[in-house]
């Protein structure tokens, strides 16, 4: 059966995305996987004794958006905020290596760099443990990122807003990136968190998951009433906040494309395995943004988004793909039609 999109067109699509530059706005974090080996159990407690056989630095959080657009474009800039320390620090020299502009990164002095620490042995996860401080920028700090969001956008084609629900997002903040892109003519795309709950009227996507979808929209999975939950949930948010598009995730069954006048589209999962989720959320919305900045239509977009989400979770740890690995993907998987 043919590819959901044709060899030649695809390449015209991953053609531009190259040229395309992107604005990345989120909680920004830094990931730290330290891998080794379980031979024992503790005489201390009744736990593992890891002994460390190498440790690895990634960006994480909206920086990890970054990492995803770095493999088809290095035309990037990011806007967030860390601390001032040794792991805001990193995080920003990792950012700058993937060819991301830090020069928006605000660094604050009321809180750390927000930090993830993940300790593998045997090829699992034994335990993760956090450093963060959540809530909003002082007032200062938040204006100058509001700065930065009218500096830089005009010279963008697209803006991602990524939010991890640890403060950096406020009504104002995202207002002023929402306001800017649209008065500018650039797609605008939100991936979303239901614990922060903001206005995003004016985006031209938000991409929630299942369970972040039905939450915005009030709903629980026992709601009275008729139909399929997850279409009532879309009806309600793309009547409150007036998107262009609405990408459901669904997880296992793939993702649902809501857009005015046509039919919701459905395109099941291209996972062929399943080893980490980490990232996931990143790789989906840096590719849909990718997709409609280029000129895709939103169901080319979707059915990237989906394919390159499927191929990093057959990956463990928070993983990225190539343009290749995208191309092969789509053009071995059976249409979704």
């Amino acid at each position: 059966m043919p590819s959901p999109i044709p060899a030649d067109r695809l390449d015209a699509l991953l053609a531009r995305f190259s040229g395309l530059k992107v604005l990345v706005l989120g909680d920004l974090m830094l990931d730290e996987f330290i891998w080794g080996k379980v031979t024992r159990i503790s005489p201390e407690a009744p736990v593992p004794v890891v002994e460390v056989q190498r440790s690895e630095y990634y960006p994480g959080g909206a920086a990890n958006v970054v990492r995803n657009l770095a493999q088809f474009t290095r035309h990037t800039a990011v806007a967030g905020a860390v601390g001032r320390d040794l792991f805001g620090a990193k995080l920003k020299e990792l950012l700058a290596a993937e060819g991301g502009d830090v020069s928006g990164v605000v660094e604050v002095g009321d809180r750390g760099t927000i930090h993830k620490m993940r300790i593998i042995g045997r090829q699992q996860q034994i335990v993760r443990v956090d450093r963060e401080t959540v809530g909003p920028l002082l007032p200062e700090d938040a204006a100058a990122v509001v700065a930065l969001l009218r500096r830089e956008i005009p010279k963008c084609d697209a803006v991602i807003i990524e939010d991890y629900g640890k403060g950096l997002l406020t009504q104002e903040i995202v207002d002023a990136a929402i306001g800017e892109a649209r008065r500018h003519g650039k797609v605008v795309t939100v991936d979303l968190n239901p614990k922060n709950p903001l206005d995003w009227s004016g985006a031209t996507a938000v991409k929630p998951n299942r369970p972040e979808a039905i939450a915005c929209a009030g709903l629980h999975e026992d709601s009275p009433g008729a139909g399929d939950l997850v279409q009532r949930a879309a009806a309600i948010l793309r009547e409150r906040w007036k998107t262009d598009y609405l990408l459901i995730t669904l997880g296992e069954d793939g993702m649902l494309l809501f857009q005015e006048g046509k039919p919701a589209y459905h395109t099941p999962t291209r996972a062929q395995k399943v080893f980490d989720v980490s990232g996931a959320r990143d790789t989906a919305i840096a590719l849909f943004t990718l997709a409609l900045a280029a000129g895709a239509s939103g169901v080319e977009a979707a059915e990237l988004s989906n394919h390159a989400s499927g191929v990093v979770v057959g990956k463990l740890g928070t993983a990225t793909l190539t343009p290749a690995e995208l191309r092969e993907s789509l053009l071995t998987s059976p249409s979704s039609s």
